[in-house]
C-alpha cells in the first residue's frame, strides 16, 4: 500500500478534500491518505519563528520520521493540487538509490503575492518540494529535532539529500506558471491560487477542479444517505 502525505492546511479544506479524492479515485491499487496537519504535532512543534505560507511548509520533511526511515517509498504533495494519474505510476520514476525524487522545476514566479496575500519567495529548486517521493531509509538525516530547527531555506533546497532523482514534469504542473501548457498532466499544482479562491476562479484547469468537487460532494452525499 503505498503511503501519500498531503499537506493539510486549515485554510484549504476544499483543496484537501479534492487532491484526496482524486488521488482515490484514479489510483489502481490501495493507498494510504495521511493529511500533515500542523494542530496534530503543536506538542513537539516549538519553533517559536515559524513563518511560511502554508502550515505545512516543515512538516512535510517529518514523512520519513512518520514512516520510521523504512525501505518503502512514501509520496508528499501539497493540498493545492488535482491528481489525475494513477498514483501508483510515479514509482515509475523514482529509483530507491536517490533520498527522494522531484520534478526539478527551472523558472522565477511571475506573480509577486500567492494567495490570500501570501508574499512569494524566490528562491533555488523553488516548487520542488511541493510533491516529492522520499526513500525514508535514505533520508536519515531528516529526524524530527532537525526538521524543528532547521531553516526552511535549508529544507526546501534540499540540503539534507545525499542524491535527488527527477519525476517527469507531469508529475508536477504549475497551473498558470509553466510557459509549456501539458494538456494531460498527471498532477495539476495550483500553485497560485487554486478556483475555490475567487481571484483565481477562472484559472488554469479551473472547470476540471470543480468537477471533481462536485463529484466528491456527490459520492458524500450519497454515502451518507444510505446509512
Amino acid at each position: 500500500m503505498l503511503r501519500v502525505f498531503i499537506g493539510y492546511d486549515s485554510r484549504e479544506v476544499a483543496a484537501y478534500q479534492v487532491c484526496s479524492y482524486s488521488i482515490v479515485k484514479n489510483a489502481s491499487k490501495p493507498v494510504a491518505i495521511i493529511p500533515l496537519n500542523i494542530q496534530h504535532i503543536m506538542d513537539w512543534f516549538n519553533n517559536a519563528d515559524y513563518k511560511a505560507s502554508t502550515e505545512f511548509a516543515f512538516s512535510r520533511f517529518l514523512v520519513p520520521h512518520f514512516c520510521h526511515y523504512d525501505d518503502q517509498p512514501a509520496v508528499f504533495m501539497d493540498c493545492d493540487m488535482l491528481v489525475r494519474g494513477d498514483i501508483h505510476q510515479i514509482l515509475k520514476h523514482h529509483d530507491p538509490a536517490d533520498s527522494v525524487s522531484v520534478v526539478k522545476h527551472d523558472y522565477e514566479p511571475r506573480e509577486k503575492d500567492k494567495f490570500l496575500g501570501q508574499l512569494q519567495t524566490v528562491y533555488p529548486m523553488k516548487n520542488w518540494s511541493s510533491v516529492m517521493v522520499f526513500q525514508p531509509n535514505r533520508c536519515k538525516g531528516l529526524t524530527s529535532g532537525y526538521v524543528n530547527m532547521a531553516t526552511g531555506l535549508d529544507l526546501h533546497r534540499f540540503k539534507w539529500a545525499d542524491r535527488i532523482g527527477e519525476l517527469p514534469k507531469s508529475w508536477n504542473y504549475l497551473v498558470g506558471e509553466d510557459v509549456e501548457r501539458q494538456m494531460n498532466p498527471d498532477i495539476m499544482h495550483y500553485t497560485l491560487g487554486g478556483p475555490y479562491f475567487k481571484e483565481y476562479e477562472n484559472c488554469e484547469f479551473a472547470d476540471e477542479w470543480w468537477k471533481y468537487w462536485k463529484e466528491s460532494n456527490s459520492v458524500l452525499d450519497r454515502r451518507v444517505l444510505n446509512v
